[in-house]
């Protein structure tokens, strides 16, 4: 058959902050080829699926990914060669039970999600049709909101902020084109105000500004500022999302954030910071606005303003359907962050995707902070029609190839596709 995976090879790559990953090829019996690279967090969470590194401290400081390139060639490739190639659930089952572990650890996720992601590329080039609509059929025409990070912090720059990403949603465009040039127009705005402050103007790990500011509320202060010279009305143009990544600066039980005067803050009193930041600024969405095991916290946010704002798990679920569905119980979010590569496969996201449509929670896609030009999840956020795509600044290589992969999609569905904000009521 000419869909036949005939061959599977991996090779070792650089990431956009130049630490190795791995980028997996495969070649179908037909002649068709198609190569996938996977993505890789510096924030992440605990019960994240396992990136399989080498811990060769000769070689990239310990970070190489040639035992996992090696597993793909080896192991994986022995199991799949002879398969077709449309047949990804069976082929991602087979690649975890051949795995044998609950987090991927012994063949590696970086090397599992490679074949995952390029299986289903090969695919759809087999079927002849474009990757959105292969994964999610011929009504899959939804273009996402994007929320860009314009000021990064935390983990993605050593900046002092201590929260990680303040994003621009300009949710009250009318075509996801128009969303784009708002976002872009605003992002360029922002640096020209930081470059009157005398504020640095380089930027972090996902393309954002990374100033050494006087706390996090001077970074609200400026991206409203942005975006009201930009042209735009703040909240009803463009709003406001967050990620603080909570986990990142907890310490003994509390919150350390020493630019908002706390240098051990309990549970509520950052509640009570971002009840006073919705009520001041046009936030629309918090993301893991608390630590990955503060449970109790985060469904104390969503009663208290869940039906104001969007309030988002991303290290709490890390896409695996199990915690979802703790959460979903719990009433601790009403929303989830998707990445793929926290769980494996695309198999798997798909099913922590459905189990959020059941339960009638929204879900937004996410890269990673450590990236490559693959454009996967742009077709994944469209082909799962979550509205909502979190990619970074409009800057740097890494990060427009999937906000201009999203433009290529508009324009392929020309009048049938669809922009809508999740925002408005």
């Amino acid at each position: 058959m000419k869909r036949t995976i005939a061959a599977l090879s991996a090779h070792e790559i650089l990431d956009s902050r130049g630490w190795p990953t791995v980028k997996v090829t495969v070649r179908l019996e037909g002649g068709i080829t198609a190569s996938a690279s996977v993505p890789s967090g510096a924030s992440t969470g605990q019960f994240e699926a396992h990136e399989l590194r080498d811990g060769d401290a000769a070689r990239y400081a310990g970070r190489g990914v040639l035992k996992a390139v090696a597993n793909v060639e080896r192991e994986i490739a022995g199991a799949l060669i002879g398969l077709d190639v449309v047949l990804q659930p069976e082929i991602d089952r087979l690649m975890c039970e051949l795995d044998g572990t609950e987090n991927k650890a012994r063949l590696g996720a970086n090397a599992v999600l490679g074949v995952s992601l390029v299986v289903a590329r090969a695919a759809a080039q087999a079927m002849e049709l474009p990757l959105y609509q292969y994964l999610g059929g011929s009504t899959a025409r939804r273009l996402p909101v994007p929320m860009m990070n314009i000021i990064n912090g935390g983990k993605h720059a050593a900046n002092g902020l201590q929260m990680q990403e303040f994003m621009i949603v300009p949710h009250g465009a009318p075509t996801y084109g128009e969303a784009l040039r708002y976002g872009s127009e605003t992002y360029h705005v922002l640096r020209g105000l930081l470059e009157e402050k005398g504020l640095g103007v380089g930027v972090g790990d996902e393309g954002g500004f990374a100033p050494h500011l006087k706390d996090e509320r001077q970074a609200l202060e400026l991206i409203v500022r942005a975006i009201e010279v930009a042209g735009y009305e703040p909240g009803r143009q463009i709003a406001i999302a967050l990620d603080p990544a909570a986990t990142s600066f907890v310490e003994d039980g509390g919150y350390v954030l020493p630019g908002l005067g706390g240098a051990h803050m309990t549970s509520d009193e950052l509640l009570a910071v971002y009840t006073d930041w919705i009520a001041a600024f046009p936030i629309v969405s918090i993301e893991d606005g608390f630590g990955e095991q503060d449970w109790p916290a985060f469904v104390k946010q969503t009663l208290a303003m869940g039906d104001r704002i969007q309030i988002v798990g991303d290290d709490l679920y890390v896409t695996n359907s199990r915690f979802i569905q703790r959460g979903i119980d719990d009433k601790a979010t009403n929303a989830v962050l998707i990445k793929p590569n926290q769980i494996g496969t695309v198999t798997e996201t798909v099913a922590a995707i459905e189990l959020c449509r059941r339960a009638g929670l929204r879900y937004k896609f996410s890269h990673r902070s450590g990236e490559t030009e693959d454009d996967f999840i742009a077709d994944f956020a469209v082909a799962m029609t979550g509205g909502q795509f979190k990619g970074g600044a409009p800057c740097r290589g890494e990060r427009l190839a999937k906000y201009n992969r999203l433009l290529e999609i508009e324009h392929q569905l020309g009048g049938e596709a669809i922009f809508s904000s999740p925002f408005v009521a």
